[in-house]
């Protein structure tokens, strides 16, 4: 597969989506984007902007299983990686999988699981695989968890992600209240309670999304574009603002990233404008603020925002390549 035809099946994608959930465009580009380059994306959103029907919607386009884990306090790392039972017939303990053995996992309210269950999840976005018992299990293939969180909800019964689990989080982004259409949108499909709720309809196969995942290995970056992505990175770690920057593993998950919002773009080459569109909900998340600047009430996407800014854009031409003998 090649970039166009990249691009002419995420835009068909995002058509299909489109039609069902009432979310920015964009939103569901990066998204989209998480999927190809083989990451995971969370979303902090207040309850009842679609996140449920958004993750499910992607799954079904994308012709992938779901799975939906509801996290709770009181929840054991076995209720979503799975356990061991004692088969009478057989005499023998048989592993019976959890909900986290599906293709797209929409992990809902995460941060109201203990840091111990939130930990179950850490090998498994990594690796794609589990352990128990010294037995490793793999987990289908492709593997994609969309993360939900609330912003609201600081109280009782709610745990902080900590920074080695945020920092497998490829993108960081919100769906966002919809606008004053999609709202009206909403109402119109309340009223017309005989129609269906719109669902939507299977576009990809399980094989097509992984060959969509290779394209991006195809699109070029200049030297001096991946200069400035490692620029971006260390400059995280040098400003006053921040405690902890971004790590080597979010300076890769970047160079990933930007390569492939390209691909999608139906390029073979990456430009700096692809590294300004998604460094905020690449690397703000990643970043631990000083108390000082807490205190403030500085952002940690004002940092990178200011960052960018601050920051000299290089120049990049591309060589066009030779066709292959």
């Amino acid at each position: 597969m090649d970039v166009v035809e990249a691009e002419k099946l995420a835009g068909e994608v995002l058509t299909e989506l489109s039609e069902v959930v009432i979310v920015d465009e964009r939103v569901l580009r990066m998204i989209l984007t998480g999927v190809v380059s083989r990451g995971h994306v969370l979303l902090e959103d207040v309850p009842g902007t679609g996140k449920t029907l958004t993750a499910r919607s992607f799954a079904t386009a994308l012709g992938l299983s779901f799975g939906r884990i509801q996290f709770t306090p009181d929840m054991l790392p076995a209720d979503v990686t799975g356990t061991y039972i004692f088969n009478e017939k057989t005499r023998e303990f048989e592993f019976k999988e959890g909900p986290i053995f599906a293709n797209v996992i929409l992990a809902d309210e995460i941060n109201r699981a203990s840091p111990k269950t939130q930990a179950a999840l850490l090998e498994a976005m990594e690796e794609g695989q589990i352990s128990m018992d010294g037995t490793t299990h793999a987990l289908p293939d492709p593997f994609f968890v969309i993360a939900t969180q609330n912003p609201v909800e600081q109280g009782e019964g709610t745990f902080p992600l900590p920074e080695a689990q945020k920092d497998r989080f490829l993108v960081k982004s919100s769906l966002g209240y919809p606008d004053a259409a999609g709202e009206r949108e909403l109402l119109d499909r309340r009223e017309a309670r005989e129609r269906s709720t719109p669902t939507a309809s299977r576009i990809l196969e399980r094989e097509t999304v992984r060959a969509l995942q290779r394209v991006p290995e195809r699109v070029r970056v200049h030297e001096d574009l991946k200069q400035y992505i490692v620029d971006l990175v260390r400059a995280t770690r040098d400003d006053a603002r921040v405690e902890v920057g971004v790590s080597p593993r979010g300076c890769q998950k970047l160079f990933e990233i930007v390569r492939g919002w390209a691909a999608l773009a139906g390029r073979e080459y990456a430009t700096p404008d692809d590294v300004k569109t998604v460094a905020e909900p690449v690397l703000a998340h990643r970043l631990v603020l000083t108390a000082e600047a807490t205190v403030q009430g500085t952002d940690e996407r004002d940092v990178v925002d200011d960052l960018l800014v601050d920051l000299p854009v290089p120049s990049v031409g591309y060589e066009p390549q030779r066709p292959a003998d």
